[in-house]
């Protein structure tokens, strides 16, 4: 029986200074009274690395809740304005779905873009202002379950430093996370998806450079523009206020298994989207390395968690890239993860360490259960997508464009075949509170467990 106690600090630590680990801390640190964070980082450093990002409405009402939408405009962030779809061969547009002011009216927030070293630079200004402790070189090489004095709690073990102890640990530790094994008890390395992209970022000065009015056209929309073709796809944005420009263009992976990046060849890279869009080949001229990176996932774990060790994001429900909700499923776990250990601690937790650690247990056994279905759905809608976009020219690929030609007759309010266009898929995706949803499900959670029922209850 869960009886109120006086507060007791709950010490989360969490593993990875990612996206979704830097929303959990701040989650945690918002609170009232705030929990107890430390974020422990292995590189030296967090540099402003990598490409765009999506913040899609989803996930941008998990940062408005954290109060970083004005932080992040300030960032140069923007609202994108719309989403196109073209024909590989001669840019044709095949469908643009409006959004601008429609993500807040549809789906109740906007749907932003930003350079991924912006929003990440965001998030650890917000949490170390808001108090949590951000360490770096911080490598963890194990988590032990506590005896004596620290029975109840997890020992996190550092390469080369003290171990730090903790009620909770969250493996926010990506695609390569070392505490999924822990959570498993045996290896899960991620699997090659068939799939590589060459990402990169460009100025609007190389762009202008051409002179060519068709891509001066593309470049001034705050748009995403798609390119879909055979067995591969283009993608551009704007970032920065359209001072820079970004480009991933995925195609069929050539690399020999195992190998996760490698060099590749302007001229190879170029050659994958010959006889495509000539508009689209002058932008990809742009591109002055040639970076390949394998796409990785694996299916769905059969656990998240471990006692008080809880996985998010890529550690434990890797995603590949074409619905933009890697970083933002990421997120929700953060968020959710956090509130649900904030309304524990303020509900009140048990001073003794066996009953302590078993409450802790059964609300991270609540937040798998809120997250692993709607995970699961988009990761195959992830799979799905990938199908549509690059289909061959034949029946279906005609089929497909028909349906996305009929799309704004129907004001995007109708069923369609792919997941883009269909309207309650992305209302499901895009419209889901998932804070009120977990509000929800811990206030029926915690009233069952008073009444001495148990986790394994939950009817979600």
């Amino acid at each position: 029986m869960l009886q109120k106690q006086a507060l007791y600090p709950v010490h989360v630590v969490v593993v990875g200074a990612g996206i979704g680990g830097l929303a959990c801390a701040i989650a945690c640190r918002r609170s009232n009274p705030p929990l107890e964070v430390t974020v422990l980082e292995r590189a030296p450093e967090i540099l402003a690395i990598g490409a765009g990002i999506h913040i899609p409405p989803n996930a941008c009402r998990i940062v408005k809740h954290l109060g970083l939408v004005e932080e992040l405009k300030k960032a140069q962030a923007y609202s994108v304005e719309g989403f196109t779809l073209r024909r590989y061969e001669d840019g044709r547009v095949l469908a643009e779905k409006p959004m601008g002011d429609r993500m807040e009216t549809e789906y109740g927030a906007e749907w932003l873009a930003i350079h991924r070293g912006d929003y990440q630079n965001v998030l650890l200004g917000s949490a170390r202002k808001n108090g949590a402790q951000v360490l770096l070189d911080a490598d963890v090489v194990g988590v032990e379950e506590g005896t004596g004095e620290s029975s109840g709690k997890q020992i996190v073990l550092i390469k080369s430093k003290d171990p730090i102890t903790a009620d909770v640990v969250v493996g926010a530790d990506g695609l390569w996370s070392g505490l999924r094994e822990y959570v498993l008890g045996f290896p899960k390395p991620p699997l090659e998806t068939g799939d590589l992209a060459y990402r990169g970022t460009f100025t609007r000065e190389q762009l202008k450079t051409f002179k060519n009015k068709r891509v001066d056209e593309i470049m001034e929309a705050a748009n995403v523009q798609v390119w879909l073709g055979s067995n591969r796809h283009a993608v551009f944005y704007p970032l920065r206020d359209k001072t820079e420009y970004n480009l991933v263009l995925l195609v069929a992976d050539d690399l020999p298994p195992g190998m996760r990046t490698a060099q590749g060849n302007l001229d190879e890279m170029a050659a994958n989207f010959e006889g495509w869009d000539p508009a689209l080949n002058l932008i990809i001229s742009c591109l002055k390395s040639a970076l390949k990176w394998k796409l990785l996932h694996f299916q769905e774990l059969d656990q998240w968690t471990k006692g008080t060790v809880a996985l998010l994001g890529d550690a434990s429900h890797p995603t590949l890239p074409y619905q933009g909700q890697g970083a933002a499923m990421a997120v929700e776990d953060g968020a959710i993860l956090g509130l649900l250990l904030s309304k524990l601690q303020n509900s009140g937790i048990a001073s003794d360490p066996e009953e302590r650690y078993a409450q802790l247990t059964d609300v991270l056994r609540l937040y798998e259960d809120l997250r692993k279905k709607r995970t699961e759905v988009n990761v195959a809608g992830a799979l799905d997508t990938r199908h549509y976009y690059h289909l061959s020219d034949g029946n279906e690929q005609i089929r497909r464009d028909q349906e996305l030609a009929e799309l704004p007759a129907s004001n995007w309010e109708g069923p369609c075949n792919f997941n883009w266009g269909d309207a309650p898929y992305q209302k499901s995706l895009l419209g889901f509170d998932s804070l009120a949803d977990a509000e929800r499900n811990f206030d029926a959670w915690l009233g069952r467990r008073r009444q001495g029922g148990s986790q394994g209850d939950v009817r979600l």
